[in-house]
């Protein structure tokens, strides 16, 4: 994988991906943060050796890079999962290649089921903690120790100092947000009534099916980490509904504005 690495570094170095400091990861139909950037070089993710494909829908598939208030960022406009067909280490290989370009912060975004029912769709949730329910693990396969530690520590995945500090500009703005634990299930049919329960039992307050494969690996290579859930549903197992895609991508482009406000902010004060 070094050399896979390697070789992806040294086509984005050529197409002018050059020392970014901050990398972004925007989640299902949070792609409107680019806005904000003066973009210097963008690429389709097929174009860069070793990356895949995005294959969903909401995910444009792009590596944009920019300046933000002064500083030079870098976003994956979409992102992989499991539930395509994508191994654990394929999902996680761009945040391999984003370290290695020079990244020390990753934020990262996503959308997710509120299994915690005092909250709401709409909201926005830090996610403080997180619980594993992918099946496996990016780092376990031969030859991962070449990368990094094997066994990382993960009594803190995310930056207590990110997560403070985007609390700070929540406050100030009136941007109601609510902190919890992040359930990250492979998907992609949606959980069952009995599910939900199992989730609020062992300790959820959303369900989605991303973000946790990236943290792991972004904790391996010792990247400060703040990630940020849009709540889309309401996972109630007394009062479930069938699933509205075009009602949850409304909620998504309704909430998406407060999320791009904190990431541009928090950007501005590191």
């Amino acid at each position: 994988m070094i050399h896979k690495i390697k070789t992806s570094v040294d086509f984005l170095h050529k197409q002018g991906f050059e020392n970014p400091e901050i990398g972004v990861i925007l989640g299902t139909g949070l792609g409107k943060f680019i806005n904000q950037l003066n973009i210097l070089k963008e690429i389709s993710y097929q174009d860069i050796p070793h990356f895949s494909a995005s294959t969903v829908e909401y995910h444009a598939g792009k590596l944009i890079f920019g300046e933000l208030h002064g500083k030079r960022v870098i976003v994956m406009h979409g992102r992989f999962h499991l539930y395509e067909g994508y191994t654990l280490e394929e999902v996680t290989y761009p945040v391999r290649v984003l370290k290695a370009l020079g990244v020390h912060t990753l934020l990262v975004s996503n959308a997710a089921g509120a299994v915690n029912l005092s909250f709401k769709k709409g909201e926005l949730m830090l996610v403080e903690d997180h619980i594993n329910l992918q099946g496996g693990s990016p780092l376990a396969f031969k030859g991962v120790e070449k990368l990094g530690e094997r066994f990382i520590d993960m009594s803190e995945p995310y930056d207590s100092s990110l997560l403070k500090e985007l609390e700070s500009i929540a406050k100030e703005q009136n941007i109601t947000i609510k902190k919890g634990v992040y359930a990250s299930v492979v998907g992609p049919q949606l959980e069952t009534r009995a599910e939900y329960r199992m989730l609020t039992i062992i300790g959820a307050d959303a369900v989605g099916m991303s973000t946790v494969p990236e943290v792991i690996v972004a904790k391996q290579l010792g990247l400060k980490i703040a990630a940020i859930s849009v709540l889309t549903d309401e996972c109630d197992p007394d009062n479930l509904s069938p699933i509205n895609i075009p009602e949850i991508m409304a909620i998504v482009e309704k909430s998406e504005p407060n999320l791009v406000h904190l990431f541009t902010q928090l950007i501005k004060n590191l």
